[in-house]
């Protein structure tokens, strides 16, 4: 059966069903230069010009083909051509031996998060359509993964101040491919997408067979909009249980009453503690289901030595935390050295947005504190022992240096930088964030 190409209305329909866009919209879209991707971006053209916005269509080269490059610079000419501003990422830095597409698609979304920093988007768009997301689900029921990996890709998620937007997730790739013939509009085909050193494109090879034996791409979608169903209520209940438990500290740390642990239903308990261990260990995912597990289990049965997991330390109860667990970024995993101009920002350790302002004179370097940053610290400001920080809680707190000196720790307002520098807890995954999207239209979920 030939494919329908995607209209206007049908696109306009769908951002409708997402909502949450300004008045007179600014929109990035990822645009790698496929078929995918290029009809999102003509798509998403329309509909914001037709509403007093624009599109900023937004390509990373990654340098792994020698000729990324010039397929940039003809997306960008493609884009040019229809009146659509186009910017080109580059990922510059030593690429791993191993892990290759994970290690490219954590810069990819880097790149592009930070460009919409930069410009002040709001919203990132990316062409994740059916046959991905049903690819998605095989690929992490192979991996074990339970209702959450089974939920698939969300239609929505933030990430700091963007909001991440997948709004062709119940649109079929030959839809996309439709559209794009329909425009004149041609495109790259990678041939990564279906080499059979990647896990997708092993899977692509097979797609007849599995949909012969019922993994149909309608079935494994299916699959994706009754876990999604499931996931969102699970989140839901953690965060109430969050939200009478736990005690959030703006040096970074949180404590979590036992009791409500041991009351709560397992999953609602487990998935409490994994929340809390990605919000303070900066992580942008869960921690693993066995390690997280064997913890919950013995912080409900009276946790007698501190443990690690995802990045944290977990220290067992005290009577000056009335008797609550403490859950603390381990020092030692704590972010690396990042340079801070004046007037800039960063997010350091994915935990705490460090801030210098322009009229500081001079850039300084976030890193962690330490043992020895801590000394320096309470030399700078002696009441701050009076706060009785954790030890792991000191340590990874961020101070600014020149060279070797610590001139501030802004998160406890020591040091000398005359209020030039602030240092805010704003966790990359926060305690409290929104449960996973269920998006329902006239199509059912996406």
């Amino acid at each position: 059966m030939t494919a329908t190409a995607l209209s206007a209305g049908d696109f306009a329909a769908r951002l409708d069903r997402l909502g949450g866009f300004e008045r007179r919209p600014r929109l990035a879209v990822a645009v790698s230069g496929g078929a995918d991707s290029l009809a999102l971006a003509l798509l998403a053209a329309d509909w914001a010009a037709a509403r007093g916005g624009e599109v900023l269509g937004l390509t990373v080269d990654h340098g792994l083909r020698a000729e990324s490059a010039a397929e940039a610079k003809q997306v960008g000419a493609w884009l040019a051509a229809r009146g659509i501003a186009h910017a080109a990422l580059r990922w510059d830095g030593a690429k791993p031996a191993s892990g290759i597409q994970a290690a490219a698609r954590a810069a990819r979304h880097r790149l592009l998060a930070e460009r919409c920093r930069a410009d002040g988007i709001l919203h990132l768009l990316f062409a994740h359509h059916r046959d991905d997301q049903a690819e998605t689900v095989l690929l992490r029921l192979a991996r074990g993964s339970g209702i959450d990996g089974l939920a698939g890709m969300a239609a929505v998620r933030w990430d700091g101040p963007v909001r991440l937007v997948r709004p062709l997730l119940d649109v079929p790739h030959a839809a996309l491919v439709a559209t794009c013939r329909a425009r004149g509009q041609p495109w790259i085909e990678d041939p990564s997408n279906r080499s059979a050193a990647y896990a997708r494109g092993r899977l692509r090879s097979v797609a007849a067979a599995l949909a012969g034996e019922g993994l149909s791409v309608e079935r494994l979608c299916e699959t994706a909009r009754r876990a999604g169903r499931a996931r969102r209520a699970l989140e839901e209940e953690a965060v109430r249980l969050l939200a009478g438990a736990a005690a959030v500290h703006p040096e970074g740390w949180i404590a979590l009453e036992v009791a409500a642990l041991r009351q709560a239903p397992e999953e609602i308990g487990l998935r409490a503690l994994a929340r809390a261990v990605a919000c303070v260990g900066g992580g942008a995912y869960p921690p693993r289901a066995e390690r997280l597990e064997r913890l919950h289990e013995e912080v409900r049965g009276g946790l007698a030595a501190a443990r690690t997991l995802g990045g944290c330390v977990v220290l067992p109860p005290r009577a000056r935390w009335r008797g609550r667990v403490v859950v603390a970024r381990e020092p030692e995993a704590a972010g690396d050295r990042l340079p801070l101009a004046p007037g800039g920002e960063v997010l350091w350790d994915g935990r705490f947005r460090v801030r210098l302002s322009a009229a500081a004179g001079e850039g300084l370097a976030v890193a962690r504190l330490g043992s020895e940053g801590w000394r320096a610290a309470l030399a700078l400001r002696p009441e701050a022992a009076r706060l009785a920080l954790p030890q792991p809680v000191r340590e990874a707190l961020p101070g600014l240096w020149r060279e070797a000196a610590l001139v501030a720790v802004p998160a406890l307002g020591a040091g000398q930088t005359n209020g030039t520098a602030d240092a805010l807890f704003s966790p990359r995954t926060p305690l409290g964030g929104p449960a996973f999207p269920v998006v329902k239209g006239g199509s059912g979920i996406i």
